[in-house]
C-alpha cells in the first residue's frame, strides 16, 4: 500500500529557500562566509532536509538554539561546522563538547563550567569557541570592558581555541534613524573589541553580528561572517539589491465537509459568527493543534482557486470554517491554501500582521502533526 500523507501538510520550495540564499550572497560582499540560522526546526521548515540544502548550496556554518539540535544535525549525517548560538545549563555542555559544536561563551561563569566540563571530558580535539559580547542586546554576553581578558583565558586554554567573536542586534530590521544609528554604535563596538584583542596579542578569529536586518540595512555589519535567519526562509526586509525574497513555506489542506447554512446560522463554538444569508460553509481538517492561530478566528482569508474566503466562526482544535458565499463551484476535497508563496493569497507576514506577531512565529508555530513535504 502507498504511503498516506495527510490532507493538511507544510509544501518546503527548497528551490526558494537556495533563491533567498543566492540573494543573501549577492547583498554581502565576496568571501563572507554565511552561517544558517537552523534554529527551532529551521524555523518550523524541517531541519535536516533544510540543512541538507543549505550545505549543498554552499553554507559554511550552521547555527542552532540548542545541543540537542545539533545533536540531531550530527545524528543526520551533518559533518561540517555548527555553531551553538547562546549558553546552555553546566550538564549540557558535555553533549556540545561531544557532538563537535563551536561553543558560544557568553561570560565568565560560563567559560568556568566550560573549563569544568573539560576537565572530565576525554581529550580528543580541541573545543573551538566564539566569545559573546554585548553591546546592547541585554541578553547574554560579555560587556565590552571583560572581552579581552576573557579571550585571554580562552586562547591559554590547553583545550580551547578562539575561533570568533560574536554580538547581537535587537533592531537592525528597524528603519528608524534611532535604531540604525543604534546598530552603527554597536557595529562600531564589536570592531573596537576586535581591534583591542588584536593589540594584546591575540586572534580574535572570525568576527560576527548581522542577522537578516543587518545584512538589509547595515552592510557596514558584514565583517567576516553573517547570521541570516528569516530571510533565507522568506520574510524580513528587502534586501538592498532589490531581488526579492520568496517565502518557502505553504501551509496546505483540503475541503472534507460542504453545508449549506440558512440565515440565522451560526458555526462553531461560542457563536461568534451568523451567516446573513444562505452561505455554502467548508470545513477544513486544520485547527490550532496544528499551528493555524486561533486568533485569526473571523479575521482571517483562505485561497482557494485563486479566490480568497474567510474564516467563518471560531478555529477550533483541529477544524476551521470557511464561508464560500450564496453560490460556489468549490467541491469537496478541493485544495485550499492557509498562507504560503502565492502572492493571490496570504502569507505568513500577513497572518503575523492579523495576530498581532511576527512571521517566525507564524512558521515555528506549526506543528509536528502537520507533515512537511518538500518540493
Amino acid at each position: 500500500m502507498a504511503e498516506i500523507i495527510r490532507a493538511t501538510r507544510a509544501c518546503i520550495h527548497l528551490e526558494a529557500l537556495k533563491s533567498n540564499l543566492r540573494h543573501i550572497r549577492a547583498a554581502i560582499p565576496d568571501g563572507t562566509a554565511i552561517c544558517a540560522a537552523v534554529k527551532a526546526n529551521a524555523y518550523g521548515h524541517g531541519v535536516l532536509p533544510v540543512a541538507k540544502a543549505l550545505r549543498a548550496s554552499g553554507v559554511e556554518v550552521l547555527g542552532v538554539s540548542s545541543p540537542f539540535e545539533g545533536e540531531q544535525l550530527r545524528k543526520g549525517g551533518d559533518s561540517g561546522r555548527i555553531l551553538l548560538f547562546g549558553p546552555t545549563v553546566p550538564e549540557e555542555i558535555p553533549l556540545s563538547i561531544e557532538s563537535g559544536l563551536e561553543i558560544m561563551v557568553t561570560g565568565e561563569p560560563y567559560l568556568r563550567s566550560l573549563e569544568e566540563a573539560l576537565n572530565t571530558a576525554p581529550a580528543e580535539e580541541p573545543v573551538h569557541v566564539h566569545l559573546k559580547v554585548d553591546t546592547g542586546m541585554g541578553r547574554v554576553g560579555c560587556l565590552p570592558e571583560e572581552a579581552v581578558n576573557l579571550a585571554l583565558k580562552i586562547s591559554t586554554h590547553p583545550r580551547l581555541i578562539l575561533t570568533g567573536i560574536a554580538t547581537h542586534f535587537p533592531s537592525a530590521d528597524s528603519e528608524e534613524p534611532h535604531d540604525i544609528e543604534f546598530t552603527r554604535e554597536q557595529t562600531r563596538q564589536l570592531a573596537s573589541v576586535a581591534e583591542e584583542i588584536r593589540s594584546a596579542g591575540l586572534n580574535p578569529g572570525i568576527v560576527h553580528a548581522a542577522n537578516s536586518g543587518g545584512i538589509a540595512l547595515n552592510p557596514g555589519a558584514s565583517f567576516g561572517m553573517v547570521r541570516p535567519g528569516i530571510a533565507l526562509y522568506g520574510y524580513g526586509i528587502a534586501l538592498k539589491t532589490g531581488r526579492p525574497l520568496k517565502p518557502v513555506m505553504g501551509l496546505k489542506t483540503r475541503i472534507t465537509a460542504l453545508k449549506k447554512v440558512s440565515p440565522g446560522t451560526t458555526v462553531s463554538y461560542g457563536r461568534t459568527w451568523t451567516s446573513p444569508g444562505k452561505n455554502w460553509i467548508a470545513t477544513l481538517p486544520i485547527g490550532y493543534a496544528d499551528g493555524y492561530p486561533r486568533a485569526m478566528s473571523n479575521r482571517g482569508e483562505v485561497l482557494i482557486a485563486g479566490k480568497r474566503y474567510p474564516v467563518a466562526g471560531r478555529i477550533c482544535m483541529d477544524q476551521t470554517m470557511i464561508n464560500l458565499g450564496g453560490k460556489t463551484d468549490i467541491r469537496l476535497n478541493d485544495e485550499v491554501t492557509l498562507f504560503g508563496p502565492d502572492p493571490a493569497g496570504p502569507n505568513a507576514e500577513e497572518l503575523a500582521e492579523i495576530t498581532g506577531t511576527i512571521s517566525y512565529e507564524i512558521t515555528c508555530g506549526i506543528s509536528a502533526r502537520v507533515p512537511r513535504v518538500y518540493i
